[in-house]
């Protein structure tokens, strides 16, 4: 892994299974409260990828007026609890994160409360301890391209070029090649077009063949 001197990773279904459970309890939450159905997949197509503040804008935009006042907060919390409860790793990430040599840390949309509740409940936390990062921390949320210059200057003033993310959405794939660096975008659940149009450089399905997928990306002719 010559080439990358840091590996930034998205939390939420990079790290955390979390996805799925996270957006069933959200379509619950806009069902009861604000009248609104979506499937799991429509859920991934309109939410993945924001943070709690960008979901609600989104919902008052399909609503034509503000949601109830405590929407955001009962979603943080609902899914807050689902996932203390029931979160587990992402298949493969263990092997993956034990076969990188170079630094590595958590770029993500959700607050540390929320990172730090998934990360704990999969014994992930301490490969991140000091090196977790929240959109919450900077100006602007992905797709901008703050939360990963953010994430590199604390690892040490990295170079883009020198930075390898890892993300999900294509939120956040737009927002790191914004930030100039290399993105694998992991298409395990996520439409594969949709991070290829997002602007991956490259795709893999099985996080625990992430470290070939680097080495056979650097050594590419």
């Amino acid at each position: 892994m010559n080439g990358f001197e840091l590996i930034i990773f998205d939390c939420d279904g990079v790290l955390v299974d979390s996805e799925r459970l996270a957006n069933q309890v959200f379509a619950q939450c806009l069902n009861e409260e604000c009248g609104l159905s979506f499937s799991l997949e429509e859920m991934f197509e309109t939410f993945v990828g924001h943070s709690s503040s960008q979901c609600m804008s989104i919902v008052e935009n399909m609503l034509g007026h503000a949601p109830p006042s405590h929407l955001e907060s009962r979603y943080e919390s609902e899914i807050n609890a689902a996932l203390a409860r029931d979160v587990i790793a992402v298949k493969g990430i263990e092997k993956a994160i034990s076969e990188i040599s170079i630094p590595i840390c958590v770029a993500s949309s959700g607050s540390h409360e929320k990172i730090n509740t998934t990360l704990g409940k999969t014994n992930l936390l301490n490969c991140f301890k000091g090196h977790i990062f929240s959109a919450s921390e900077v100006k602007h949320g992905k797709p901008a391209p703050d939360i990963y210059k953010h994430a590199a200057a604390a690892m040490g003033v990295i170079p883009s070029k020198k930075c390898l993310v890892i993300e999900d959405s294509p939120l956040g794939v737009q927002g790191a090649v914004a930030a100039g660096m290399t993105v694998f975008g992991y298409a395990e659940l996520m439409k594969e077009h949709r991070l290829i149009d997002a602007g991956a450089h490259h795709l893999f399905n099985e996080m625990k063949d992430l470290s070939a997928e680097i080495y056979s990306y650097e050594h590419e002719d």
